[in-house]
């Protein structure tokens, strides 16, 4: 995988791996409005939704480079997300900050196939999947022309694990299976592909420590720490993010949900030494996303 043309990761003290670009130009949300409206009063989140050239904006101000996405769950919401096109060409526009993630519906079957070959000639730098938003089990052997065709282009995907804001404390969860998320099942896709990337994204609650299993055991699996507050690692997460996994975690704040101000405030209270630091705010995403040197 080549740089990202004009991004310079000099010029960032961070790279936030996991950031939502949730509206589009057109009004258009990632999900539908009840179930946005769900997720920002279960997250306490205060932060309107912000379109391509306002999260570049939010990102640049804080010189701050951010992995922007949204999610492709149009089978199981009976809802087009925001426009994947826009995210695109804002981030090649804002390359200084923003690298564009795709996401296809894995629903769709052959078409989500040639849907993520035509990102990846956009110039989508990897792949974002929410398996309980979008209803699929990733471990499934109907999903390996998919994964294996994102493995031949050379790009990494971020997937979501743990327990989930969308849908939380809904009547059944907008019908959510947490299950779907739990990381084991993504131990198959990356023995399966051994040259995709494999980001689970967010601590794995409540299967931290298969999370911890997967990314020790596979040499092309990876964490990304957004979504929970640093105050709320648990122990042995924080033992392995500061020690023996420090080269495969990643920042990630999961803004809107939790800004990157509150995690990098949070997470210096943890007083991980200044290596460790730089690994995980920087220097480990330069080497996933192919940036360049740190």
């Amino acid at each position: 995988m080549t740089a990202w043309p004009g991004f310079d990761p000099h010029k960032v003290r961070a790279i936030d791996m996991h950031v939502h670009v949730s509206i589009d130009s057109t009004g258009r949300t990632a999900s539908p409005p009840a179930l946005g409206e769900a997720l920002a009063k279960y997250f306490t989140s205060t932060e309107s939704p912000r379109d391509v050239d306002a999260t570049a904006a939010y990102f640049r101000e804080r010189r701050l480079g951010a992995v922007v996405f949204t999610v492709d769950a149009t089978t199981n919401l009976g809802h087009a997300p925001n426009s994947i096109d826009e995210i695109v060409d804002g981030a090649i526009r804002n390359s200084d900050v923003l690298i564009p993630f795709g996401s296809v519906d894995p629903l769709q079957g052959e078409a989500a196939v040639e849907e993520a070959r035509r990102q990846a000639a956009l110039g989508v730098r990897g792949f974002k999947f929410h398996p309980s938003v979008q209803n699929f089990d990733p471990s499934d052997p109907a999903y390996i022309p998919l994964f294996g065709a994102i493995e031949q282009l050379g790009l990494p995907v971020l997937v979501h694990t743990g327990q989930t804001g969308a849908g939380a404390r809904l009547p059944g969860g907008y019908g959510f299976r947490l299950g779907l998320s739990n990381p084991m099942l993504l131990d198959d896709v990356a023995a399966r592909h051994p040259d995709l990337q494999v980001v689970m994204a967010h601590p794995s609650v409540p299967w931290q420590e298969e999370a911890l299993s997967i990314a020790t055991h596979k040499g092309n699996a990876w964490i990304d720490l957004s979504g929970w507050s640093a105050k709320y690692f648990s122990p042995a997460l924080v033992r392995a993010a500061r020690t023996y996994l420090n080269a495969k975690m990643l920042f990630g704040s999961d803004f809107t949900a939790l800004t990157p101000d509150r995690w990098l405030d949070d997470f210096a209270t943890l007083e991980f030494p200044p290596e460790a630091v730089q690994a995980i705010l920087k220097d480990n995403a330069v080497r996933l996303l192919g940036l360049g040197s740190p």
